[in-house]
């Protein structure tokens, strides 16, 4: 029986370090991190990565459990998939052991909280936004592309693909940008 951890944080600016030396105390010598949102699980290579490795017998270790997910269904998910292969779910910070009766009701009411965190954080989120926007200081994102200067390459006759390349966007961005022209008159 292995003991492979799972360390994650939202954002670029976070630190995934004390997560990783908790794991590494726990006695995990594999530990995948990422640094992603956990309100949704496709976006989460390094989890599926990990999940995909595990065998029957295993344990999968966390320090909290709104590290792996964010939402009950996609704890539920997880923790179902895992149940299917044999594989055990561990926290290091909260009584959490699937292995026993009140470790997947701890679980259970864990994962309750952690959605619902996540939905009061958008509630406030939209709240502040409609504040803002009532106030007449909120204008949006800044944003991310130029769509003056995606014209004015189609119409020099760049293809979609240099544009794209040149500006660092996709050319779905790019044929979305340009709807006037065909897609067959760009870059003639």
């Amino acid at each position: 029986m292995a003991l492979f951890g799972y360390a994650r944080v939202s954002t670029l600016a976070q630190d995934l370090g004390i997560q990783e030396t908790a794991l590494r105390a726990a006695g995990c010598q594999t530990i995948r991190s990422e640094k992603k949102s956990g309100t949704q699980r496709g976006s989460r290579t390094e989890l599926q990565i990990l999940i995909d490795f595990l065998r029957e017998g295993d344990t999968l270790v966390v320090t909290r459990i709104d590290r792996l997910a964010r939402s009950m269904k996609d704890l539920q998910d997880i923790v179902h998939e895992l149940k299917g292969r044999g594989v055990a779910l561990k926290a290091t910070e909260q009584p959490i052991d699937t292995s026993t009766a009140a470790g997947k009701a701890f679980l259970d009411m864990l994962g309750v909280f952690a959605e619902f965190e996540t939905n009061l954080r958008k509630e406030r989120q939209t709240e502040g936004i409609e504040a803002a926007k009532a106030r007449g200081v909120y204008k949006g994102g800044k944003p991310r592309i130029d769509p003056e200067a995606i014209r004015k390459l189609a119409a020099a006759g760049v293809k979609p693909a240099h544009i794209a390349r040149q500006l660092g966007i996709s050319r779905g961005t790019v044929y979305r940008s340009i709807p006037a022209c065909s897609s067959a008159d760009v870059g003639k």
